[in-house]
Parts: structure tokens; sequence; C-alpha cells
């Protein structure tokens, strides 16, 4: 071997060397450009939310056992400024962790409940009257499930988060025109809907459907809303959106846990969402109450059977 071809054979580990140094330094640029936006992003997000004034509960929730399913009493309410609201929305998110899977149960509001301490009234008049530790009793003696924690959030704040999630708006196959008293006004078909509008999709009920109806929807927008979340193109919203969510979303979870369960939701891929109405059909009558109005009377061993079986591990 010559000199030359000496030379030649040195120079190539400096130059992967080099090309090494290279690609290390542009991979820790990145990793540092990706860390200030996301901090400058959920800063903005955190400072849009500053101004609630979320109320603390002293909130009991179930020890969660390892392997367990972590069941999340999910509650809306349309407080406009009141110290106290019914919840227009109660749903339990029970989510498998390790099977990635999530199931949702939503109550009627309607659903005439005995209401531990008090008289029965609806559903709904728990938290008005107690709290969600009073409601979380309720559904527990109704239903025989345990709670491990909840999250709130009231109409406005959520108008505000699906805006900032989803700018351009969420996808909502509209089934037929809808204005009565949901403050917007949807035409039947395709839209992309801002917050006000899913809203207001969401709390339609002047049909045959009624509140039924409105059940329904709601849980088809929390499979938008999770789609949105899971979106790639939304993907940059993220941190803005976890940031707000410290100020929109009341909760018994910590700062960093809540937090944590946004990006849990990303990183753990696709979610497939199974469904089920509290009262199920044929479990259920209508009456009326001189103290509690219209209410909707259920079957509580067969709700209870069927909350159970839809839980159960297959």
């Amino acid at each position: 071997m010559d000199e030359t071809q000496k030379g030649q054979t040195r120079s190539r580990p400096k130059r992967k060397l080099r090309v090494g140094r290279i690609v290390l330094i542009l991979l820790v640029f990145t990793v540092l450009i990706c860390g200030v936006y996301t901090f400058t992003q959920y800063s903005i997000g955190y400072k849009l939310a500053s101004g609630e004034k979320l109320k603390t509960e002293n909130f009991t929730g179930d020890k969660l056992s390892v392997g367990d399913r972590e069941n999340i009493l999910v509650l809306g309410v349309d407080s406009r400024g009141e110290d106290k609201a019914r919840t227009d929305t109660m749903m339990l998110v029970s989510w498998d962790k390790k099977k990635n899977d999530v199931k949702i149960i939503s109550f009627m509001r309607d659903i005439y409940a005995e209401i531990p301490g008090y008289k029965s009234y609806k559903l709904n008049t728990a938290y008005y009257l107690d709290g969600v530790n009073l409601l979380k009793e309720t559904l527990q003696n109704m239903f025989d499930i345990p709670i491990h924690h909840y999250a709130l959030i009231d109409f406005s704040s959520f108008e505000s988060l699906v805006d900032i999630i989803a700018p351009h708006g969420v996808p909502i196959n509209v089934e037929k025109d809808m204005s009565e008293k949901i403050g917007v006004s949807l035409t039947k078909g395709q839209h992309d809907l801002s917050g006000k509008e899913l809203l207001g999709y969401s709390r339609f009920r002047h049909d045959s459907e009624g509140d039924f109806g409105r059940v329904s929807r709601q849980q088809l927008v929390m499979e938008a809303l999770k789609n949105e979340v899971l979106s790639i193109k939304n993907f940059p919203n993220v941190p803005k959106f976890a940031g707000a969510a410290e100020g929109y979303i009341e909760t018994d979870y910590t700062k960093t846990d809540k937090v944590k369960r946004v990006f849990d939701a990303i990183t753990s891929g696709k979610l497939d969402i199974e469904k089920l109405t509290i009262p199920i059909e044929g479990t259920y009558s209508f009456n009326s109450y001189s103290h509690a109005g219209s209410v909707i009377e259920i079957n509580k061993e067969k709700n209870k059977a069927a909350v159970s079986e839809f839980l159960e591990e297959k």
C-alpha cells in the first residue's frame, strides 16, 4: 500500500466522526427546539385559562389497584356564573391502559335516583345538592361501580378547549337541521364544527328522541374529540391544549397527572371506544312528581347488571 492509500484509509474514520458529530448536534438542536416550542405553547394555553377560578372539591376516590380499569366520572355543567349548577352531562369513562381500550357509560340526567340524605330527585340534582362526592355516592349505591377520579368542565371552557385542539373545526355529520335553544343554527350534512357549534350539537334535544338522542350525540362528540387529539395534524396544538386544560378542567388529578393523561392518550395510539347508555332499552318508564318534575324510573337491578357486564373483561 502506497502512502496515498494509507492517507485515504486514515481519513475515513475522521470523516465518519465528523458526520456523527454533525448528526448529534442536529439531534440536540431539534430536541431543544421541540422543548422550547412545547413549553411556550403550554404556557400560552395555561395563561388563556388563568382567569378561571375552579372550585376545589374534597373528592374521595376509590383506590385503584394495579391492573384495574381506571374509572373517571366526567361531568359537564352549565354554570353561567352561579355557585351551584346541575350536571347536564354525566359519563363514566373507563380506561383499561393495558389493553388500550376505553368504555363510556352515559347516565341520563332525568333518572329518578335515591340521593343519600335527601329525597329522591333527578340524578343531575345530586351534584347541585352537595357536589361530586354526593353524585359519586348516588351512582355507586345504584350501580355498584368503583369511581377513582373525576373531571368537570363547564360549557364555555369546553368551547375554548375544542377551538384550541381543533382550530379548523371538528368533523361531524349533522343528522338533521338544529337550532332550537342551542345558541347556534346547524343544517343537515357534514360540517367542521367550532367549539360553540359542537356544544350546541351535543346539547340538542328538541326532537322525538329527546334526552336519549342528546346522550347519543354526546357520546359521538367524545369519540370525535378523541380522534382530534390523536390526529397528527393537530399534534402541534396538544401542548397548548394541555396548558389550557390546567385552568379549564376541574379534577382531583394532580397537575402532573392531568397533563400526563393527555399525552398517555396520544402516545397509546388508537383507542377504540365502546359505549353504553343507562337506562338500557326496555328497563324504564316515564313518571312525574311534584317535587322533581318529569323523571325516568328505571329497573335498578337490570341496569346494574348491564353496567357490570359492560365493564367486564372479555
